[in-house]
């Protein structure tokens, strides 16, 4: 199965993290409208990732023949779901910048906590489920 998509994905996902992280350590309330646009992109890539997760790739380990890849597609997609939560939440308090300038420290604890998350998440994917697709 090609997942080049995704891992393509990823890419734009880990730069969107980088990027927040060079921001925010120049000064959150300085970079307000950038962190916010970048919180708005950066939501708009994961969206789109989780959807064509959810419609294509897991769908067809749910059909392969190959119960492993199948129970932990499902795995994958469970676990997935409290973290695009959390995600969701923090996207929907921090992508505007009059939220960032009035709590620049309440972003970057909720950044770190919920980026890290994500970027852990990304990177087991990365190194242990796509693997296992690509060579099934």
């Amino acid at each position: 199965m090609n997942i080049d998509k995704y891992k393509h994905q990823h890419i734009a996902i880990f730069n969107s993290i980088r990027q927040l992280k060079e921001l925010s350590h120049e000064g959150i309330p300085q970079n307000a409208a950038d962190i916010a646009a970048l919180v708005i992109k950066m939501s708009s890539v994961i969206k789109l990732h989780l959807s064509i997760e959810d419609k294509f790739l897991y769908p067809a380990l749910q059909e392969a023949n190959n119960p492993r890849l199948a129970m932990l597609g499902k795995q994958y997609q469970h676990e997935m779901t409290h973290i695009a939560e959390t995600y969701g939440e923090f996207a929907r308090k921090w992508n505007d910048a009059g939220h960032l300038i009035a709590d620049p420290e309440g972003f970057r604890t909720e950044a770190n906590r919920v980026l890290k998350i994500l970027f852990e998440r990304m990177q087991r994917e990365d190194r242990d489920f796509y693997p296992m697709i690509e060579v099934a």
